[in-house]
């Protein structure tokens, strides 16, 4: 993981958190970095089986319940699949996604909300919430736009008129996906995928001007 921050020594604060997946959104690390974050973010320290919380659970100041320091905010999850996806990592974005969907599924109007704790998920058990969180909440709204974007690995290229999907993935909970009118200045497209075990299909059911979709592995 990178370091959280510098003390007032200038020595490394070697805290494992999910700030490290904002590096991968930014692109700023290296290759084997950002594969050895990614397995970390995934790892039982940091992903609590609904999402990656905030600090992890060897630190002394993990609190589950706490409002940083360990519990989960959809966002942030957002960001750091966004940053995964950027590294081609999204097998490991959509693992975020099925966790983010089946929490959604116990809040109320199935809206995530602004975070919610941080315990670890168990069979049977809903995901428990954080009393005064609050739902609605804008950016917790628009991190299922983001998991979505990472998953499929989507990229708008307007400079080649691309409409580009990097390994794309889809999460266990859906099978079909039909997005229609993906614009760039040169025209639109739909586009169809479909899941087929780990694999996933990219169909092109509509063009419209001089854009192209392509497939990149």
């Amino acid at each position: 993981m990178y370091a959280l921050a510098l003390d007032g020594a200038k020595q490394p604060c070697r805290v494992v958190s999910s700030n490290s997946g904002h590096v991968l959104l930014t692109g700023i690390a290296g290759e084997e970095r950002a594969r050895r974050v990614t397995q970390t973010l995934l790892g039982p320290a940091c992903f609590s089986g609904w999402g990656i919380r905030t600090l992890g659970l060897p630190e002394p100041h993990y609190n589950p319940m706490s409002y940083h320091n360990g519990s989960v905010w959809p966002h942030d999850n957002g960001l750091i699949a966004l940053g995964l996806a950027r590294y081609g990592h999204a097998r490991a974005a959509a693992q975020i996604f099925n966790g983010m969907f089946d929490a959604a599924s116990y809040m109320e109007l199935r809206r995530l909300p602004e975070l919610f704790c941080g315990f670890l998920r168990r069979q049977h058990n809903a995901p428990t919430q954080y009393p005064v969180a609050c739902s609605p909440q804008a950016w917790a709204s628009a991190s299922i736009f983001a998991l979505l974007q990472a998953a499929l690995g989507l990229k708008l290229v307007e400079s080649g008129g691309e409409i580009a999907f990097y390994r794309p993935a889809l999460p266990d909970f859906l099978d079909r996906l039909h997005v229609r009118n993906l614009r760039l200045k040169r025209g639109s497209a739909d586009v169809l995928l479909q899941r087929h075990g780990s694999d996933v299909t990219v169909t092109q059911t509509r063009r419209d001007g001089d854009v192209s979709v392509v497939v990149r592995y």
